[in-house]
């Protein structure tokens, strides 16, 4: 466990960003490569091997005693359970701050895992909590999709707002080859930007800075988020920028709807007030009439001809629990019959091993004996419900016949 007291923030407001996991200690690692300003991170392991290879000043081995260090073998159940032992390590690393950003690679086990329960003591310390989470490719299975899907989810349930990145849509970032270390780096520059553009929109000087505030009234309480991120040079650099980080590619989300926006512009300081008025009119023209848009700029001497913007969209109305925005349709009968949630861990269990669903539990043939036998059953609710439908009572029947045989008797009068 590592510890350093920094007091560079007493005049301002102290952000950390912390990575849990491997994936989360890959992202720290990455965004301050990139130095950036106003900000300080914090590495949190079960993995003490992994952990040595942080270069975060603040370190920290949680759940010692259950892990001996060696990592939580992609349990979500063990993550939680080391976090848990090291609550008050985790208070200490949280202790001063007044907005945290939690980031980390959901399906394995401490990230999974530990992610909502640090979380849950910074919803407990009053601390602004953002997450900013991945969800592995389709291809590294059924199980860690499923492992994730459960971890976001509570995950969801302490985070002020919350990004998730799917790591499929890495794949559709470029048209060209992407490695598999680009596509990482990729949705890093994600959780960077926006990081950066808050942080250094409040404790960084710039010519149209945003008050702590600003940034409460928009992401407090918000649920999930869109943070979006685009680049643009040259004469329409304002128009493309904007379209770029309205709709991102690597988000499962679009801006609109959204009741709260967090708008940051980085240009040259030469960049034209056109430039900027469009740029904010076609950002708040997606979002709800009546959203609070907030927005800053910050000068780059260094960006020439260029300008990037980020957003940060909050307050939808209407999502699904993967953060899509999306009108909520009422479930079929036949959905709401087979509708199956993956089996969710209980953080505060305090068994070793996560209880598997019961889907996995059971072998394919039962699976399959147990659709058939649903299936039967519907079908068979299905023709009852036809049957009634069709069915008349005794009393229509002689009313029906009554008027048969009158309209008979009228013809055989016209007849005759």
């Amino acid at each position: 466990m590592t510890f350093e007291h920094d007091d560079s923030f007493e005049s301002g407001v102290n952000i950390k960003v912390i990575g849990v996991g491997g994936g989360g200690n890959n992202a720290v690692n990455r965004m301050i490569s990139t130095n950036i300003r106003g900000v300080q991170f914090v590495a949190i392991n079960t993995d003490q091997q992994a952990l040595k290879r942080s270069n975060a000043t603040n370190q920290l081995v949680i759940g010692e005693k259950i892990t001996k260090g060696f990592g939580a073998g992609s349990n979500p159940e063990i993550g939680a359970r080391a976090a848990e032992e090291s609550l008050e390590e985790i208070k200490m690393l949280l202790s001063g701050a007044d907005m945290v950003f939690i980031t980390a690679g959901m399906g394995g086990g401490t990230g999974t895992g530990a992610a909502p329960i640090v979380a849950r003591v910074a919803k407990e310390m009053n601390i602004l909590t953002v997450g900013i989470v991945t969800k592995p490719f389709a291809f590294e299975g059924r199980k860690r999709m499923e492992q994730a899907e459960a971890g976001i989810a509570e995950l969801s349930k302490y985070v002020d707002s919350l990004v998730v990145i799917p790591n499929e849509r890495l794949k559709q970032v470029s048209e060209t080859r992407i490695t598999l270390a680009n596509a990482f780096e990729v949705a890093d520059d994600v959780l960077r930007r926006g990081v950066q553009s808050i942080s250094e929109l409040i404790n960084v000087p710039g010519f149209i800075n945003l008050d702590f505030a600003d940034v409460t009234s928009v992401m407090s309480n918000a649920g999930y988020a869109h943070m979006g991120v685009g680049n643009a040079s040259g004469k329409d650099k304002a128009e493309l920028a904007a379209k770029a980080a309205i709709s991102s590619p690597l988000l499962e989300t679009s801006i609109k709807g959204a009741r709260g926006i967090l708008i940051s512009i980085t240009a040259s300081p030469d960049v034209g007030l056109e430039d900027v008025d469009l740029a904010s009119t076609m950002i708040a023209n997606e979002a709800h009439p009546d959203a609070n848009v907030i927005w800053g700029v910050a000068f780059d001497p260094e960006l020439e001809d260029e300008m990037r913007i980020t957003i940060i969209a909050t307050g939808f109305e209407k999502k699904t629990e993967d953060g899509i925005l999306a009108e909520k349709k009422p479930a079929s009968r036949a959905e709401r019959k087979f509708s199956q949630q993956p089996a969710a861990f209980s953080p505060a269990a305090t068994a070793s091993t996560a209880a598997p669903s019961a889907v996995t539990e059971q072998p394919k043939a039962e699976q399959t004996e147990e659709k058939k036998s649903e299936f039967e059953t519907f079908e068979e609710e299905k023709e009852d419900e036809s049957e009634d439908e069709n069915t008349i009572s005794d009393a229509d029947f002689e009313e029906i016949m009554s008027i048969l045989r009158k309209s008979k008797n009228r013809s055989s009068s016209v007849k005759k």
